[in-house]
Order: structure tokens, then C-alpha cells, then sequence
């Protein structure tokens, strides 16, 4: 009976040791995935800035875009009231 204590107290201090390592390993696989989690969390957090600073540069870019036109039509105005200029004056003498 002595004997079958031995054996069976064996056997449990296997299966704790077992359960131990397996708990170790649970909670590491758990610790790698709150990892990715957190670095995927933080992904997308970085591309929604990113996002963001994008739009904000297309929009000044549009902006930009405007003020070039506008310019560039003035300029247009501008030469082409010269060149009439440019033409009365060559034709009046």
C-alpha cells in the first residue's frame, strides 16, 4: 500500500509539474499576443495619423493649386493688356 502512496504521489508530482509548464507556456503564448495586439493597435494608430498629415498637405496643395491659377490667369490679363498696349502703340505711328 506504502508503495502505491510512493507511485501515486509520483505520478501527481509529474502531472503538477506538467500543468505548471503548461501554464508557463499558456501564459507566454498569452504575453506574445497582447504584444501584437498592443503593436497592431498602435499600426493603425500611426496610419490613421499618417492619414491625417496626407490630407491636411492635400488640401494646402489644392489651395495652393488655386492661388496658382488665379495668378497665372492675372498674368495672362495682365500680358494680354500689354500686348494691346503693345499694338496701339505700334500702330499710331
Amino acid at each position: 500500500f506504502f508503495a502505491e502512496i510512493v507511485e501515486f504521489q509520483k505520478i501527481v508530482g509529474s502531472l503538477i509539474e506538467l500543468v505548471d509548464q503548461l501554464a508557463k507556456a499558456a501564459e507566454t503564448e498569452k504575453m506574445k499576443a497582447i504584444g501584437a495586439r498592443n503593436l497592431l493597435k498602435s499600426v493603425a494608430k500611426q496610419r490613421e495619423a499618417q492619414e491625417q498629415q496626407l490630407q491636411a498637405l492635400i488640401a494646402e496643395k489644392k489651395m495652393q493649386l488655386e492661388r496658382y491659377r488665379i495668378e497665372y490667369e492675372t498674368l495672362c490679363k495682365i500680358e494680354a493688356d500689354q500686348n494691346e498696349f503693345i499694338d496701339q502703340f505700334i500702330f499710331q505711328k
